[in-house]
């Protein structure tokens, strides 16, 4: 026996410096990453120098002499959320509309440039990449699609039919069927329900009203703010700027986002009959605003919430686990995916709940920690790094109305465990939760039967059986 215990604390004493090594080691991963990550964040730009125009247009100067490219990203405070009901995709066919003449792009990309009109929930951006000597022409092109937008009837039903066509023909794959599905489920009718790119649907019912109207009510110069980045001086910046922009109209008002708040989702798993031989799960919950004083620490927390969904799931070693902070301007969605299978689907959802209930009531442990916040720094220093993003976050600072830009990188590390577990509670301890199961109905509807409560798109509940009335009691008395 004493053999025995003195083999036991052996093999105890092994596991503890085996562990040791391997926290060792993740610590000096994590520290080459963030090594490697430096180059990336040195790359973004220094403060910007600003101005104002009289009309309103905010704007932000990152000048380099002797650069030959310049880029300009003009960030219009105003997005997807404002679609009208039953019209998604609104504010996108205007983005569409801006520029509808296709040689006008291919002039930028001819010479190695971009031309490009983005619509999220929150904002419409133009991004614009050319050269400094011309960059006269390119205000006025700005100029022309900003003050002299092409809203003829042939040009909104040409753009319409085209945006129309190409959703049509896009394949959708089963993970976007997925995702839209956990919005419109968690969601409802509030506006982050619908696909900001619209559907084919909802862009058949926009009319060239309605197009007019939304140019009308968002498309205004004290609305938006221009970033110049590249080897244009400033002083020939401004003139250029001062005399085709000056003119752009100042709206009187700035419309607010405020929307009635959506409905607590159905807590049954919403089964969504997709064709294939894989599930794709998803649960979701009401996430965080953009301006949140929580929004980092939420971003590290989905990448903590992914690292333990895949410790307890098995086949994740082969399948995409996921888990990510959707925050705009409105508190968005902590949704989090994974690929399965069939008879796997119910052990995949009871275990990203574990998972929800762990992030409540286990701290991260410090590898953990690290190793979540390393990632998101990674993520925010690759999206900077590329030329036209690198003014983002202070363009950020006017559509989320931030009091100062911040440094994300350091907001990320100072992310405690504390801090963490907090965010958990807040986000999930009483929080209604949206599920979604996309594939094979056939397949599923058994697996989950008696397991779990579901419903499929689609399908009409078979109502339960109404109760048969009690039988009259036997009389006693004989008839006449």
């Amino acid at each position: 026996m004493h053999s025995n215990a003195k083999r036991l604390t052996g093999k105890h004493t092994a596991s503890k410096m085996f562990n040791h090594f391997l926290m060792k080691l993740s610590l000096k991963i994590l520290i080459c990453l963030l090594v490697l990550a430096q180059p990336l964040l040195a790359q973004a730009p220094t403060q910007p120098e600003r101005e104002q125009l009289l009309n309103g247009l905010r704007l932000l100067f990152w000048t380099k002499p002797g650069t030959p490219d310049v880029t300009l990203k003009l960030r219009i405070n105003s997005g997807a959320a404002f679609d009208l009901a039953g019209k998604s995709g609104q504010m996108a066919l205007l983005g569409d509309i801006l520029f509808p003449d296709p040689a006008t792009v291919e002039s930028f990309t001819d010479e190695g440039g971009k031309l490009d009109v983005s619509v999220n929930y929150d904002s419409t951006t133009i991004t614009m990449v050319g050269k400094a000597a011309e960059f006269e022409t390119i205000i006025e092109i700005l100029r022309n699609a900003l003050l002299a937008t092409q809203l003829t009837p042939e040009v909104v039903t040409r753009m319409r039919d085209a945006r129309i066509k190409l959703l049509r023909d896009t394949a959708i794959a089963p993970a976007e069927v997925a995702d839209r599905a956990i919005v419109a489920r968690l969601f409802g009718d509030f506006p982050y329900g619908r696909p900001a790119a619209g559907s084919p649907e909802d862009l058949a019912r926009v009319d060239r009203a309605d197009l007019m109207l939304a140019r009308d009510r968002f498309l205004n110069s004290n609305n938006a703010t221009l970033a110049v980045i590249g080897g244009v001086a400033k002083p020939r910046a401004m003139r250029a700027l001062r005399q085709l922009l000056g003119p752009w109209r100042k709206s009187e008002q700035i419309i607010p986002t405020t929307f009635r708040q959506p409905n607590p989702p159905d807590p049954r798993i919403l089964v969504v009959n997709v064709p294939g031989p894989n599930v794709e799960i998803r649960l979701a919950t009401r996430g965080v605003a953009r301006s949140d004083s929580d929004f980092y620490a939420s971003a590290v927390l989905a990448k903590l919430a992914q690292h333990r969904w895949q410790g307890v799931t098995p086949e994740s070693a082969t399948q995409p686990v996921f888990a990510r902070s959707e925050a705009y301007v409105l508190p968005g969605a902590f949704v989090m995916g994974t690929v399965t299978t069939s008879q796997s689907a119910v052990d995949s959802v009871a275990n990203a709940r574990k998972v929800l209930e762990s992030l409540m009531n286990t701290p991260a442990t410090p590898v953990e920690l690290e190793r979540a916040k390393t990632e998101a720094v990674n993520e925010v220093a690759a999206f900077i790094a590329k030329p036209e993003n690198a003014p983002d976050p202070w363009l950020d600072m006017e559509t989320y109305r931030l009091k100062d830009i911040q440094d994300q990188v350091s907001l990320l590390r100072s992310v405690t465990a504390t801090d963490l577990q907090r965010v958990a509670n807040r986000l999930f301890k009483s929080a209604a939760l949206a599920s979604v199961v996309a594939g094979e109905a056939l397949q599923l509807k058994p697996a989950l039967q008696g397991r779990l409560e579901f419903e499929v798109l689609g399908e009409i509940a078979t109502p339960a059986p109404s109760p048969k009335p009690p039988a009259k009691p036997a009389s006693n008395i004989n008839p006449r």
